[in-house]
């Protein structure tokens, strides 16, 4: 452990990176060893977390948006990534760098082995797998349960026994030959990588071991990518029972054919704790650091983050939390409909939105409002101010009420977050014969006179204020 803390320290100081915070970084590091054990989940403390100028808050830096520090999240991953189950990104650090990612490479693993085999197949621990080391669901050899119940054991405790125990019998049942199982497995987690577009990723084993017999592979990934793994796994509806299960206990059948209940402890240290969490993995390697990939679910909206290599493990929680509460308290519900004006459609009092030039006429408009007065989003209001822009139809011949003349398009940050037709709300006759003849001299007259020959259309919506920041 001493090894570690002093490698941590180490290498932290020689990556602390320009434009970080004044206070030194390997000072913040030696810190939160010193404190170690001392973070309350419930309110985890972020006294040694910085913002960045060149962190992005959805598609432009902290700096471009003129945003000020304690408007941004302040977390100590070296890389982060936060975003929506829609894929709307909400912030990252260092996104594309291909880094060590350690235990969240059992998400893929989860994945492939979901994605390639029953749940009811049977998965053995054959020797290398009960000896593999390091983080283990207390598996031993001969030991054979369902896959579903080895994907507890890898998930929960990280298990890299259950590991290597799901790579074999997955890939064995993949192709067909036992003795090519395990090379077919991390065969098809780096085909699944491509195909989700993961170009930042490359797996060699399906635990994340970095080190010793495992050191000179290659295996590696990105915030980016594992983000972009977090949003496609947790679309699975067993992925997600087993990651937001927490600690639990699973039942195997040992060598000599009995049944032996194993206790699996969750390493998700915010399982039960913070609210809405549910999920998905932690993972700790020397070179990978801290990292966590967390799930969150509330009423809001769900959230996915990323955040590798932190300086502790507590700062990983910390961080994780700190993204999902600054992302929390910057969404909220908007009217994205309104005006000081009403009219009446239908028996209703809806807002009047506009007065639409009609065209046959020189100075008569059509009162207009919206198909759904009632049109709300969430909104981020780090983003930015929402923007309306309306569009009207070129007005002719008799309109009638509920008639689309035109629509109004929501924007914030140069992308469309909704849209609502623009309708007539009430009716108007186009002129009729002698009508026609006294609008047609009007319009001479007008002309003449360098006056205007239609009526001018008036835009009388407008959009709320987000944050007062």
């Amino acid at each position: 452990m001493i090894r570690a803390l002093a490698h941590q320290r180490n290498r932290f100081e020689a990556l602390a990176p320009a434009g970080a915070s004044v206070v030194s970084r390997a000072g913040r590091i030696l810190a939160a060893f010193v404190l170690a054990g001392t973070f309350a989940l419930s309110a985890p403390a972020a006294a040694f977390a910085e913002v960045l100028e060149s962190d992005e808050i959805g598609n432009k830096t902290v700096a471009a948006r003129g945003l000020s520090a304690d408007a941004c999240p302040d977390i100590e991953a070296t890389h982060a990534m936060l975003v929506g189950s829609d894929g709307t990104v909400y912030f990252s650090r260092d996104v594309n760098a291909e880094v060590k990612i350690a235990s969240l490479t059992k998400i893929m693993t989860a994945v492939v082995a979901l994605e390639n085999a029953p749940l009811d197949l049977t998965v053995t621990v054959d020797n290398e797998a009960a000896t593999v080391g390091e983080s283990s669901a207390g598996l031993l050899e001969g030991d054979t349960m369902s896959l579903e119940t080895a994907l507890y054991a890898l998930m929960v405790p990280s298990g890299n026994d259950a590991g290597i125990a799901i790579a074999k019998s997955v890939g064995a049942h993949m192709s067909g030959d036992a003795a090519t199982g395990y090379d077919t497995f991390v065969a098809a987690m780096n085909a699944k990588a491509a195909d989700l577009g993961m170009s930042h990723s490359v797996y060699t084993n399906p635990h994340g071991l970095d080190f010793d017999a495992f050191g000179d592979e290659d295996l590696h990934s990105s915030a980016r990518d594992v983000a972009t793994l977090v949003s496609y796994a947790m679309q699975n509806d067993t992925f997600r029972g087993i990651v937001e299960a927490g600690s639990t206990t699973i039942t195997v059948t040992s060598a000599d054919g009995t049944a032996r209940n194993v206790a699996l402890q969750t390493t998700d240290e915010l399982m039960g704790v913070y609210d809405g969490i549910c999920g998905v993995k932690t993972g700790t390697t020397d070179d990978a650091g801290y990292c966590f990939a967390g799930a969150v679910s509330r009423d809001a909206g769900e959230l996915y983050s990323v955040v590798l290599d932190s300086p502790s493990s507590d700062e990983r929680f910390s961080d994780t939390v700190a993204l999902m509460d600054w992302a929390y308290a910057n969404i909220a519900q908007r009217s994205l409909v309104n005006s000081d004006q009403y009219v009446e459609y239908l028996g209703a009092h809806v807002p009047l939105v506009a007065k639409v030039a009609h065209n046959d006429w020189v100075d008569v408009t059509v009162d207009a409002t919206v198909a759904d007065p009632d049109l709300a989003s969430n909104v981020f209001a780090a983003f930015g101010p929402v923007q309306a822009k309306a569009t009207f139809n070129e007005l002719s011949g008799d309109v009638h009420a509920g008639d689309v003349i035109g629509s109004l398009v929501f924007m914030q940050d140069d992308n469309q977050i909704a849209q609502t037709g623009i309708i007539a709300a009430e009716d108007v006759a186009a002129p009729n014969f002698f009508q026609g003849i006294g609008v047609g001299f009007d319009r001479w007259i007008r002309s003449i006179q360098h006056q205007p020959t239609v009526a001018e259309t008036q835009e009388c919506y407008y959009t709320q204020a987000l944050s007062d920041r």
